[in-house]
This record gives structure tokens, C-alpha cells and sequence, in this order.
């Protein structure tokens, strides 16, 4: 029998203009209990290389990156069941409150979708309807799982500093 997995509290303040969403926490995220902890996830490194700032692996250097560039960072699953880490094995998925999440956290203009799973999710129990005044878009993957190039990935990625920096 497979147990239930839960999403992870999200990293946000009353600053953040951006909202990144992947699907769920991986395995080695949820044994870690922080957001993209397996190492061949490039979401760091890509954060990191969009910002000109030194790589880190520290978690506490991770969340101030975020903190300070006003980047939240949360799931659309609050919880799933699923047999390993692959998108593909959810089951049994309920969504987060983006209900609470918008209403409360007002200055989010942006949100960005890590992947196909999080962007197909939330539109599918969602919608896009009542919120004209957020700008949605769905990035690739930052997962090893998605094969293309870092350097692609990255170069997709880029529209998110783009959209800080207007």
C-alpha cells in the first residue's frame, strides 16, 4: 500500500512578487524536508545563475535567495499518493488553498510553473478565470527526469528574473 505524501509549508512573505510551483516534493526532498533536495534537480543552480550569486547547498542561503529577491516558492499538490519520485505515478491528488494563497498574499503579480505536471494540475483544478491580474506561465522542468539541455533550461528559466527586474 502506498501512504500519502504531503507538500511542504510555502516559502513566502508579504514581498513576493513571483510564485514558483512545482507538482509535489521527490523522495529525497520530502527525507531532506526541503524544496528540490536531490542534487541533479537544477532549480538551485539555475536560481543561483539567474541571480549572479554563488551556488550554495546550504538550505538557509537557499531561502534567503528567494527572500530577498521576492520569490515564493510552494507546490499545487498539498498531498498525493505516489510510488516514488516521477509525476507521472500521482494518485489521488488534492490541490493547495490558492484561494487563501492569493488573497493573502496580494503582492504575487507572477507565477511560474516548474513543469508540465503543476501547470496541467492547476489549471485543471483551478483555473486561470478570476485571477487577470496575475500573469501565469509554465516553465520546463528543472527535474533530471526532463531531458533537455541546462542550458536550454536555463535560458527558459531566464523570463522570471526578466520579470523581477520590470
Amino acid at each position: 500500500m502506498i501512504d500519502y505524501i504531503k507538500s511542504f509549508d510555502p516559502l513566502i512573505d508579504n514581498n513576493s512578487e513571483v510564485l514558483i510551483l512545482g507538482s509535489i516534493p521527490g523522495v529525497k526532498s520530502l527525507e531532506m524536508n526541503q524544496y528540490y533536495a536531490k542534487s541533479t534537480n537544477s532549480f538551485w543552480k539555475i536560481l543561483f545563475e539567474l541571480f549572479d550569486e554563488p551556488f550554495s547547498i546550504d538550505y538557509e542561503k537557499r531561502k534567503t535567495l528567494l527572500k530577498n529577491k521576492k520569490i515564493a516558492l510552494w507546490d499545487v499538490l498539498h498531498q498525493c499518493k505516489r510510488k516514488g519520485s516521477l509525476d507521472s505515478n500521482i494518485k489521488s491528488e488534492e490541490i493547495n488553498d490558492f484561494d487563501w494563497c492569493f488573497e493573502r498574499y496580494t503582492n504575487i503579480k507572477y507565477v511560474f510553473f516548474n513543469g508540465k505536471k503543476a501547470y496541467d494540475t492547476f489549471a485543471k483544478k483551478y483555473g486561470f478565470l478570476d485571477l487577470s491580474h496575475i500573469e501565469f506561465k509554465r516553465l520546463p522542468s528543472t527535474s533530471a527526469a526532463h531531458a533537455i539541455k541546462y542550458e536550454d533550461k536555463l535560458d527558459s528559466w531566464k523570463v522570471v528574473k526578466q520579470k523581477l527586474d520590470k
